[in-house]
């Protein structure tokens, strides 16, 4: 599978609206979300990030927590990739990278911090080859989750070797060394950026990344809907950047 680092110079050349044909779905029918865990286990088996397993499938319990949405790429109807969007909030604090990074992660929900963290961003592996500017159209779920609700930062849970696509495209720096997640066999590294600071920046680079409030609202409110952006604060001022924040936590980029 074509990587996403490799992607980042094709994207410009190949289309000005990778956003045609594209279907974003919320998982909500176990047949969808079953589809879904099929594909992750198809592509980290093939990535080498995890070990041979009879059940074929790759779940765990954050799938099913009230602020996380497992999103579907599909073209033409067909499934192409899914990542999923856990939203952190000082009332919601559980994410893989929640849970991987509390020490750095848990200090900003104390100061009332929103973090929008995507994870289990996978692609299917001859599907991929077909349209380069999937990782593009996938992690942009991530992007629209933040305008939607509010967000301060924005966060990446990557391998090492993806470092340099959420860098040039989010603007995102390195926070932390590399660890472990339960089930994987290689570690993922946290990047971060302060959305206010580098919304526009993205828009001026990748004009598709922008999203209506209709797009927004048809994306990530959910009916009987235990978690909700009502409850998402509204940012009156923008914050300091992240990394100068956590100036001692940055690490250079590998």
């Amino acid at each position: 599978m074509r990587s996403a680092a490799k992607a980042v110079a094709v994207i410009p050349e190949r289309s000005s609206f990778p956003l045609e044909n594209i279907d974003y779905r919320l998982a909500e029918t176990p047949e969808e979300k079953d589809q879904i865990y099929r594909l992750r286990y198809r592509a980290y088996l093939r990535e080498g990030a995890i070990l041979p397993s009879e059940t074929g499938r790759v779940v765990d319990r954050y799938d099913d927590l009230p602020n996380t949405y497992v999103f579907g790429v599909y073209i033409h109807g067909e499934l192409y990739s899914s990542i999923r969007v856990s939203v952190l909030t000082p009332e919601w604090r559980e994410s893989p990278s929640a849970a991987m990074f509390s020490d750095l992660l848990q200090p900003e929900l104390e100061r009332g911090k929103i973090l929008i963290d995507p994870t289990r961003f996978v692609a299917d592996p001859e599907k991929a080859k077909r349209f380069p500017e999937l990782p593009y159209v996938t992690v942009r779920l991530g992007y629209v989750a933040c305008g939607h609700f509010n967000a301060d930062i924005g966060l990446a849970n990557v391998r090492p070797e993806h470092r340099a696509f959420y860098r040039r495209v989010f603007l995102q720096e390195p926070w932390g060394e590399p660890r472990l997640h339960p089930g994987l066999i290689k570690p993922v590294g946290l990047m971060a950026a302060h959305y206010p600071s580098i919304r526009e920046k993205v828009f001026q680079r990748f004009p598709f990344m922008r999203s209506s409030a209709f797009e927004r609202r048809k994306l990530f409110e959910r009916r009987n809907d235990a978690f909700s952006v009502a409850q998402m604060p509204t940012h009156g001022t923008e914050r300091a950047p992240i990394a100068a924040q956590h100036s001692n936590s940055i690490v250079s980029p590998a």
